[in-house]
């Protein structure tokens, strides 16, 4: 199947109005338009996975412990997460290719300074710069898409295509990240600077050009405070294990937090132009949607640290034996892409959830049995298949869940707000299991590996937990039953 005739049902134009008519086919122009996105998309995935496949390598060269390691990976899913919904709501109103081609620019200017400094706080300020310039480009390209596909089967399969571009990149970066780290995690940084500088060029010629909209405001205070807050949060959940839980450093750190993220609110309810409106959480299903992703992203995202410290640090594998360990991950996820937008049409988006969710809570608890010699066939592979058709029918359809029902002009909140859960979810989730390892590693008497497996364990148990909670908010009747045919239950 073809590009072309995967966006068949699309139209040439740059508005949802105009493509009214499903049956006209794309032109080259607007299949290029879907491919420049999706690269992009591809990229902040590729850039998560990949950096965590390096961690072991980063760690061993600049001296970092695990708590130093974590905060390289959040960092940038923290400042993703903080600034989405001031991204997708700048992309409603100051015009989307404007926005998308100067936070792109600032990716790849921050991807070339990450890969040369040797201070690990520049390098995790880098990595938090890089997160602040995805949170422009992922809700921008996601509006750009869902106001160029009119609601129902183009728009579902648009986005499908999009998410799965996303997850794919994601699982395949732990691929090349492998194959990065055998030359220098350096390069797990570097790669991105030619793709990124790629894709602003492309996306300057195939990037239709659009009027920002004549509502004005930017809710700078809610931004601050929500930023504020969640680097408050995690900051003191990962640092709660060194001074301790109960220690006036730690309840401070979360009474101040809690404080910030109320003003937030306060905010929110007063402000003439809010970053987030709450009352879209009541419409359609965009609040199960929500809860859904914080459940997939933020098991995988902690899964995948724990996993990566398994395999290089226990098991002694090498970043590029890790990398082709898990590619069948990878594979699943990108075979799905031609046929996800079918299995939501003709299965319903939730039940796809349910499914995909089962796979993954099922895929970490399989992994339990692992030990210090496993085989690969018996104890490893089953749990990564799970993971690939977990992500692969979860992903898209909670995109696709979380902006039906939308109107075009809060698509770009939508789209910022079901990013800003699975970033700042995942960010949230990665702390806790952070300092539960770090906890257990304090309190371990032994260094060997069935020792270190050990102070693993709670970390993989809590991933299942927090997959087993979403999967359970996922299959809960909906009390508003929503019309999308999409989307029936």
């Amino acid at each position: 199947m073809t590009a072309t005739e995967l966006l068949n049902n699309a139209s040439p134009q740059g508005t949802a109005e105009a493509q009214s008519t499903s049956s006209s086919k794309w032109s080259s122009r607007q299949v290029m338009l879907l491919i420049v996105l999706c690269t992009v998309l591809a990229l902040d995935g590729l850039d998560v996975s990949m950096v965590g496949v390096a961690l072991p390598s980063m760690g061993h060269e600049l001296g970092l412990n695990t708590e130093s390691l974590q905060w390289i990976v959040s960092g940038y899913v923290l400042g993703y997460g903080s600034l989405l919904l001031l991204g997708g709501r700048m992309a409603d109103l100051l015009g989307r290719r404007r926005i998308f081609l100067i936070a792109l620019t600032v990716f790849a200017l921050a991807s070339l300074l990450g890969g040369l400094v040797n201070d690990p706080t520049l390098l995790i300020v880098t990595r938090f710069i890089k997160g602040l310039a995805a949170a422009f480009t992922a809700p921008t390209g996601f509006s750009i898409i869902t106001t160029n596909f009119a609601e129902g089967k183009p728009r579902n399969r648009a986005i499908s295509i999009y998410s799965t571009f996303g997850a794919s990149g994601f699982s395949l970066g732990l691929v090349l990240g492998g194959l990065m780290t055998t030359l220098s995690w350096r390069w797990t940084f570097l790669i991105a600077v030619p793709i990124a500088a790629a894709a602003v060029l492309l996306g300057l010629k195939f990037i239709p050009k659009d009027s920002p909209s004549a509502e004005g405001g930017h809710d700078i205070g809610g931004a601050v405070t929500l930023a504020l807050g969640m680097l408050g949060l995690v900051y003191t959940v990962v640092s709660a294990p060194e001074v301790g839980w109960g220690a006036p450093q730690t309840i401070i750190g979360f009474v101040v937090s809690a404080l910030i993220l109320a003003a937030f609110g306060v905010i929110e309810t007063r402000v003439k132009h809010p970053l987030i409106r709450f009352g879209i959480l009541r419409q359609g299903w965009v609040a199960k949607a929500n809860l859904s992703i914080i459940g997939l992203f933020g098991s995988y995202l902690s899964f995948q640290f724990i996993l990566t410290m398994y395999l290089q640090n226990v098991l002694g594998w090498s970043p590029l034996g890790m990398a082709l360990a898990l590619l069948p991950t990878g594979l699943i996820v990108m075979g799905s892409s031609p046929f996800a937008s079918k299995l939501i049409d003709r299965i319903g988006a939730t039940r796809l959830i349910v499914a995909g969710l089962i796979a993954l809570t099922l895929g970490y608890v399989l992994f339990l049995r692992v030990g210090t010699s496993p085989n690969y066939a018996a104890d490893i592979l089953p749990s990564v298949i799970l993971l690939g058709i977990g992500f692969a029918l979860g992903f898209p359809s909670i995109n696709v869940q979380a902006t039906a029902g939308i109107d075009d002009d809060e698509q770009g909140l939508a789209a910022g707000l079901i990013q800003t859960s699975s970033q700042v979810g995942a960010a949230l989730v990665l702390a806790v299991t952070t300092a539960i390892v770090t906890g257990s590693q304090a309190a371990a008497s032994d260094t060997g590996p069935a020792a270190m497996l050990d102070t693993f364990r709670p970390g993989l148990i809590l991933s299942a937990a927090v997959a087993l909670a979403a999967l359970l908010i996922a299959a809960a009747p909906q009390r508003r039953r929503h019309q999308d045919k999409v989307l029936a239950e």
